[in-house]
């Protein structure tokens, strides 16, 4: 059962002034299991600091033979 309440606030809702995010590219030689051989490719991750944590969240949000 899920419930859901309804609350309105008279004060905006903050966004963070400067947001930290970044992409960072990686070349692996990786085993590729359904061709049974290696092969290189290349990892796009996104990486953004995260306030409410103070930690980095680092995403991978590609990947392509190269």
């Amino acid at each position: 059962m899920y419930t859901t309440a309804n609350r309105e606030s008279n004060t905006p809702v903050a966004f963070p002034v400067g947001l930290d995010v970044h992409w960072e590219t990686e070349n692996r030689v990786m085993w590729n299991e359904r061709e049974r051989a290696c092969e290189k490719q290349e990892l796009i991750y996104e990486v953004s600091w995260i306030c409410e944590l103070g930690v980095w969240r680092r995403f991978l949000i590609a990947r392509r033979k190269v």
